[in-house]
């Protein structure tokens, strides 16, 4: 069931088998406002059960990309497009939130894939050592861990 998320009341509705529920919708809920103020868009997430072919697109290119699989499940997706962007988001149990924002035209279009960790989750096993990550202050998410990795390929 899709689940439109309010910025202003956090919610951890659909997110409550993370241990770090509470964090992991204040990251939610700060997407949701980046969204709002930058696009106007209502943020809208869905069980990754409803969005398998955003699922299977994402995991292929993380693999090929940067031979990465991710042992924790997917909890929830958001997907954002409009004619020159696709910028789906996959919130995983343990608290991580990974996205991939495309830009499908342009001479040089950004790509890349961004991590950010919840107030409470640990680096997944699989990260570790790879990447650096960066802290960020957010009212609705307390501190934020976040990185990323350019995408090579083209996937649209």
């Amino acid at each position: 069931m899709a689940y439109k998320v309010d910025f202003k009341e956090v919610s951890p509705v659909g997110l409550e088998s993370s241990p770090v529920a509470d964090a992991l919708a204040g990251l939610r809920a700060n997407e949701a406002r980046y969204f709002w103020n930058k696009y106007k868009f209502e943020y809208v997430t869905y069980p990754a059960s409803e969005k398998q072919k955003e699922v299977a697109w994402f995991e292929k290119l993380i693999k090929v990309e940067r031979d990465l699989t991710f042992s924790e499940k997917i909890l929830e997706v958001a997907v954002y497009e409009d004619d020159a962007l696709y910028w789906p988001e996959f919130y995983f149990e343990n608290g991580m939130v990974l996205n991939v924002l495309y830009e499908k035209t342009g001479e040089k279009p950004k790509r890349a894939v961004g991590i950010k960790l919840a107030v409470g989750a640990l680096v997944p096993p699989e990260l570790e050592g790879k990447f650096k990550f960066a802290h960020q202050r957010s009212k609705l998410a307390g501190e934020i861990r976040g990185s990323f990795f350019k995408v090579k390929q083209t996937w649209l």
